[in-house]
């Protein structure tokens, strides 16, 4: 099965020229500029479809647009290596719904003139685009520029990761765990905020699913768990099967119904009916690539698929434990995705155990890699609307151990206490994500560009 944010990076690059009948300018600059241009998207890695002409009327701008949507294009990339006609910013803004990458390109140097308006033009496009409601992302500069790869980078992921979520497809078998109410999904909501499908399944059917995986199948994966040569405490090699079961259930079940993510309702019903937690199958799906969450925490689950998107990597769904002025100490009952953990055999890496509280196996009592760049961040709905926020920090030796997956951020945040009750009253939830980088503009980014509530 490709994973959803594989998919979405193996897509082409759409890219549109624009001019306007009356050329002007230096047009020897404006060809020089559109082919280092192009060449820049390609050393990115994009396969990129359009910029062949400058376009310059209407109907030839509509043309194009449909021959990209035509060629699969998900995020489009407009220049003006000199003035456009601003009209052709409404005809963009009707025919590709989502946002648009608009880059700007410099003057050319030494001639005494205005060599190409495109900085002008591109504030022009950004303006009547911002007041037209229509997301976009800017971006300015040499496409020789290190500097600008990186914007143009984030900017495409940007745009990228909100044309996907819009097609996108959530699971969620069963429901919220008991009590944790703070959780309930919205799916009338989640859709009109950010185009998502949620798609509810039913957790006895899920449960008949895990029992009606072939034993040959299960065998696999077991030997699969077995190479991987966990330490184990209180468990042994014969617990490993129902947990290859959930592995396969979760993976098959997000293969034919097309999820783009999943949530699961892991308790009290599945380790009290089956005799185990999923939290090994759920450890090894997030640190492969894939978008699941415990506890049926949708939005949580939405989180992970926005920073998979972005390329930000896995994220760990976790509790908010405790907190000092500067420190934070994440932890979760065993389901940290394995790549971002400590090696298997490395002091704190994974060791496959029973659940602290209900002593069942099979959780991985693991800790998260020292000395990382980390973000903490979460998406929630409150008062009718989404709500997004996100602050950096750097991993830390833990101050203590605990069983179970953990963390301990020192946070750029002056004043922890202070945040944490100012997230509490815009209603954020109990569990947050941990991802490795400095990451949270990026995700301010996105925010705006979805129109959701930002919290920085």
């Amino acid at each position: 099965m490709q994973k959803p944010a594989d998919r979405a990076s193996s897509r082409p690059l759409g890219v549109l020229i624009l001019g306007r009948k009356r050329p002007g300018f230096d047009q020897e600059w404006n060809s020089l500029i559109r082919h280092r241009a192009l060449t820049a998207l390609a050393d990115l890695g994009h396969q990129i479809v359009g910029g062949d002409v400058a376009l310059v009327e209407d109907a030839t701008v509509a043309a194009e647009i449909e021959r990209l949507k035509q060629a699969d294009c998900q995020a489009l990339v407009i220049l003006q290596p000199s003035f456009a006609h601003g009209q052709l910013a409404l005809t963009v803004a009707q025919h590709w719904p989502d946002p648009v990458v608009l880059w700007a390109t410099p003057e050319r140097l030494g001639d005494g003139k205005a060599s190409s308006n495109s900085l002008v033009g591109q504030h022009l496009w950004a303006s009547v685009l911002r007041q037209a409601g229509h997301p976009f992302e800017v971006v300015y500069g040499d496409p020789g520029e290190q500097t600008l790869g990186s914007e143009l980078v984030r900017a495409i992921a940007l745009a990228r990761t909100a044309a996907q979520l819009r097609a996108s497809r959530v699971g969620l078998v069963g429901s919220h765990a008991p009590g944790f109410i703070n959780l309930t999904p919205d799916p009338l909501l989640l859709h009109k905020m950010m185009g998502i499908q949620l798609e509810p399944f039913s957790l006895p059917q899920f449960m008949e699913r895990i029992r009606s995986i072939e034993q040959a199948a299960a065998d696999k994966d077991v030997q699969q768990v077995l190479d991987m040569k966990f330490p184990m405490d209180g468990v042994g090699p014969n617990d490993l099967e129902t947990n290859s079961r959930y592995y396969l259930a979760m993976l098959g079940l997000m293969q034919e119904e097309n999820l783009d993510a999943l949530a699961l309702q892991c308790w009290p019903d599945i380790p009290n009916l089956l005799g185990q937690w999923p939290y090994l199958a759920i450890a090894r799906l997030s640190g492969e690539g894939y978008a699941v969450s415990v506890e049926g925490d949708v939005d949580g689950c939405v989180g992970s698929l926005m920073n998979l998107h972005l390329g930000l990597g896995p994220s760990f769904l976790t509790d908010w434990l405790e907190h000092d002025y500067s420190t934070v100490h994440f932890w979760h009952p065993g389901m940290a995705p394995l790549s971002m953990c400590e090696p298997i055999g490395a002091d704190g890496g994974p060791t496959l155990a029973n659940h602290f509280n209900l002593a069942r196996p099979c959780v991985v009592n693991a800790r998260l890699r020292c000395d990382e760049p980390a973000t903490i961040a979460r998406l929630w709905r409150c008062d009718g609307k989404y709500h997004l926020t996100a602050f950096e920090g750097r991993t830390i030796p833990p101050k203590r151990r605990i069983t179970g997956s953990t963390v301990l951020i020192q946070t750029t945040e002056p004043d922890i206490p202070k945040r944490f009750d100012t997230l509490l009253h815009a209603g954020m939830p109990h569990h947050v994500l941990i991802s490795y980088g400095q990451n949270a503009e990026v995700v301010r980014r996105l925010a705006r560009m979805l129109h959701l509530e930002w919290h920085g």
